[in-house]
């Protein structure tokens, strides 16, 4: 029987179903690709969905998000910079007052003069009122509570002393340990020891640790915790030895042991 082949066909060679069926099974492994680029074009479609039908709302919330912006940096350049410039020029001549009482000069009634204010500028009591906001109007709180202390005004010194809050490693923990001198001056050590412990934990150094620590110790033995005392008494010893703290700690040392 005679064989023909049909016009235009053209047997297909083993190569070329090879090759078919090795596209097939990439596009089969390729798959999950595919429908993953789907979900992503779906998604993308409701978001544009979402921010047309939402477009106002957006462009409103962006809007406001300026608007503050702007309005914060204009305070800050047109409020706030002024009025910190202004409260630093009123307590210069508190500070000076506070400066010479701490000199030992007619030291209460300077310290009266720093608080209520002099030569027709604000004392420390109304900065901290008038400029509270202001590093200086938080400075305020601190010199007002530190004059209050020194006049024997303890319950206006916590007060005062618990608004001030600093950064510095030093001054807030001078600060908390002020608040325990007035608590102990108002005879209430158990106050008085917290405050003092918190002052001496707050930021570790060689000048404010030491003192409180003492401090702390003290206290702690005067309430007959003799176990607490020791700990704070051991740890200027071995932690700060060279501090004036430590040149009578083994005294206290065998009075709590």
């Amino acid at each position: 029987m005679a064989t023909y082949n049909k016009r235009g066909y053209k047997p297909v060679k083993e190569k070329e179903v090879n090759e078919v069926t090795e596209d097939i099974s990439v596009l089969e492994k390729n798959s999950t690709t595919a429908e993953v680029f789907s979900t992503l074009d779906a998604t993308a479609s409701k978001t544009e969905d979402f921010v047309a039908k939402n477009q106002k709302i957006i462009i409103g919330f962006v809007g406001a998000i300026a608007i503050f912006t702007v309005g914060y940096l204009a305070y800050q350049k047109f409020v706030a910079a002024p009025k910190q410039d202004e409260a630093a020029t009123e307590m210069f001549v508190a500070q000076q007052n506070f400066d010479k009482a701490t000199q030992g000069v007619a030291s209460d009634s300077l310290y009266k003069l720093s608080l209520n204010g002099s030569e027709g500028k604000f004392g420390f009591i109304k900065i901290a009122d008038e400029y509270s906001g202001t590093d200086a109007g938080n400075l305020a709180n601190y010199y007002a509570g530190v004059a209050y202390l020194n006049t024997g005004k303890y319950t206006e010194a916590i007060e005062y002393l618990g608004k001030f809050k600093s950064e510095d490693m030093i001054l807030g923990a001078m600060a908390q340990g002020a608040i325990g001198d007035a608590y102990s001056q108002k005879n209430q050590p158990k106050e008085a020891l917290e405050n003092y412990v918190k002052a001496a934990e707050s930021n570790k150094n060689d000048f404010t640790t030491p003192r409180f620590l003492l401090k702390a110790g003290k206290t702690a033995l005067a309430l007959g915790n003799k176990e607490e005392a020791l700990k704070y008494f051991t740890d200027i010893k071995d932690n700060f030895d060279a501090s004036p703290e430590a040149a009578t700690i083994d005294v206290l040392i065998g009075l709590a042991q």
